[in-house]
């Protein structure tokens, strides 16, 4: 592009400032001090013609070094002025270009497919900018995250260092990591990206509005027949996405970026919530990054997804500042102290650790009669507990690691607990405080009358009120293989502190539907079955064995 053709760059203006300033206040953002200019609306060439639109911040003064911000959800968005603008007044050059398809940028959005060679296509036109000075970051939450990860699918050699909030890198992961689909997030999903320039407040209208609107998709069957129903005229690859279970089916090929967290050497900050969808995965990408000897930092926080950007922002954004201060404007002033930073709930307080999982003991709890759990094994002769799941009135999800915030986070489970489709095992008030570090895991000895079943687990602590909170979770699809005799649940990393007169409760059910696909109790294809099967289950604590869980502690 010639310099005749090159939008002008706009001072900040005085209205701008004030948004600013109350935007940081609103938020508890670390306020910037740097004056800035935009340069709006850049069309940056991709390899098949498509252009880019992207806006250049830059600050007044020499930048303390260049982000890349690569977006679907608008460049003058609420987002765009919680990373953006906020970066751009700490005195960093922003590149912030909307994603193929999305807020002007040409092309089709489709969802997470084209971001390597955008990615590396937006690298390659950086190059070439008369003010690049041959370094560069990577920053970005969500979606945003994703296409950071995707650019490091090939590291380029000016990438500095990157920081990744909230993300997954492995989208079968996200549809079918638990074994069954991801019902709930991927219909909401899809819905969302279907109207992504509805704007900030449409999007958040429609993700609150979400499940009423989507029930039909999430309750009717087959799978299937929400593309033409709830998704009726959307060209979002539901479809696509349900049906290839199989890792290795073609769908997911340019949307697993596994090689990214193999090849990648520079320092990367990444930052969680214990409420978010993605906290395995990017604790996966934290010990991967460990495991080669890459420098990396961990964060997380007492948050679920949206949280982050709400609850969380101040701290995320201050340790995002921290990390770039060091490693890519190279100055001393924010050498982070430890690699891990955690919030331990329960206790309500920041914690360093020097890696994840910090060293543990093991703490056994046994199931026990009359719905009771505690630290000695049952009598050999106590009969089982039993339940029946039935998918024609599936066992509910209740909070939870789901994005959605109308129905994610921490919840009282008191009405689930009491169905007769879930078990429920709790120990006597605690005497002194017990902390739990790291990932529990449940072994239960189970049986079931129909080999095709699902097992959902819970940790909660019920509190002196009653009211009895999730804490972490646990999934696991069964097959006529392994439906029967011990079967080891792992569940959702934690770290909780209970105290006193708290109890410990472990929840048993068949499902959590719709956060996961109901389990037709069929060989058919779970995408297009249709025909219902119940399944009488059977859980031992005495005669027939004992099953039991394992906190680390």
């Amino acid at each position: 592009m010639n310099t005749q053709s090159r939008p002008s760059a706009r001072p900040r203006t005085r209205r701008r400032r004030v948004l600013d300033g109350a935007t940081d206040r609103i938020f508890k953002l670390p306020p910037g001090e740097r004056e800035y200019t935009v340069t709006d609306g850049v069309p940056v060439p991709m390899r098949d013609g498509v252009q880019l639109l992207t806006d250049i911040y830059t600050p007044v003064g020499p930048p303390s070094g260049t982000l890349l911000i690569r977006t679907p959800y608008g460049r003058s968005s609420l987002i765009s002025s919680l990373t953006a603008r906020s970066y751009a007044a700490h005195g960093y050059r922003v590149v912030n270009q909307s994603c193929r398809g999305t807020f002007g940028s040409g092309g089709d959005f489709e969802p997470f497919r084209h971001e390597i060679d955008d990615g590396a296509d937006t690298v390659a036109w950086l190059r070439t900018q008369p003010w690049f000075d041959g370094r560069f970051a990577l920053c970005g939450a969500s979606y945003l995250g994703y296409t950071a990860w995707a650019i490091m699918v090939d590291p380029p050699p000016e990438l500095a260092c990157a920081v990744i909030a909230v993300t997954a890198h492995d989208n079968h992961w996200v549809a079918h990591g638990g074994g069954a689909f991801s019902l709930e997030q991927l219909l909401s999903l899809f819905d969302g990206f279907g109207h992504i320039e509805g704007g900030m407040v449409g999007g958040l209208l429609r993700g609150v509005t979400a499940r009423r609107r989507l029930r039909p998709g999430f309750e009717e069957l087959p799978l299937v027949d929400a593309e033409e129903t709830v998704l009726a005229g959307s060209t979002m690859p539901y479809r696509a996405w349900l049906t290839a279970a199989d890792p290795e089916d073609p769908v997911w090929q340019p949307m697993r970026l596994t090689q990214a967290l193999e090849r990648v050497s520079v320092p990367v900050l990444l930052q969680e919530g214990w409420q978010d969808r993605f906290v395995a995965q990017m604790i996966e990408q934290y010990a991967c990054l460990r495991r080669r000897g890459v420098e990396v930092g961990l964060t997380i926080g007492p948050w679920t997804h949206v949280e982050v950007a709400t609850k969380g922002l101040g701290v995320v954004t201050q340790d995002a500042l921290d990390w770039l201060a060091e490693h890519l404007a190279r100055t001393e002033s924010g050498r982070r102290s430890s690699p891990v930073r955690l919030y331990v709930t329960g206790a309500e307080e920041w914690r360093e650790l020097p890696d994840w999982p910090p060293p543990a003991t093991e703490r056994v709890l046994y199931l026990q009669a009359h719905g009771e759990l505690g630290e000695n094994p049952p009598d050999s002769a106590v009969g089982p507990s039993m339940f029946t799941y039935d998918p024609t009135n599936p066992t509910p999800a209740v909070g939870g690691q789901v994005i959605n915030p109308a129905i994610g986070g921490r919840r009282d489970n008191r009405k689930l607990d009491q169905r007769v489709d879930v078990l429920t095992f709790t120990g006597p008030p605690l005497s002194e405080p017990l902390e739990v570090i790291g990932t529990p895991y449940v072994e239960l000895v189970h049986h079931s009358t129909n080999p095709y079943a699902d097992l959902f687990v819970r940790l909660c602590e019920v509190q002196p009120s009653g009211r009895s909170i999730n804490l972490s979770d646990g999934f696991r699809r069964l097959t006529p293989g392994n439906a029967d005799g011990l079967v080891r649940i792992e569940l959702d990393a934690l770290a909780h502190r209970f105290v006193p007169g708290t109890r410990i409760r472990l929840q048993i059910s068949g499902g959590a539907h719709p956060r996961y696909a109901r389990n037709l109790g069929t060989d058919e294809d779970p995408a297009t079955g249709t025909r219902l099967v119940p399944s009488h289950r059977t859980i031992s604590h005495g005669d027939g064995g004992c099953s039991r869980v394992i906190l680390p502690s």
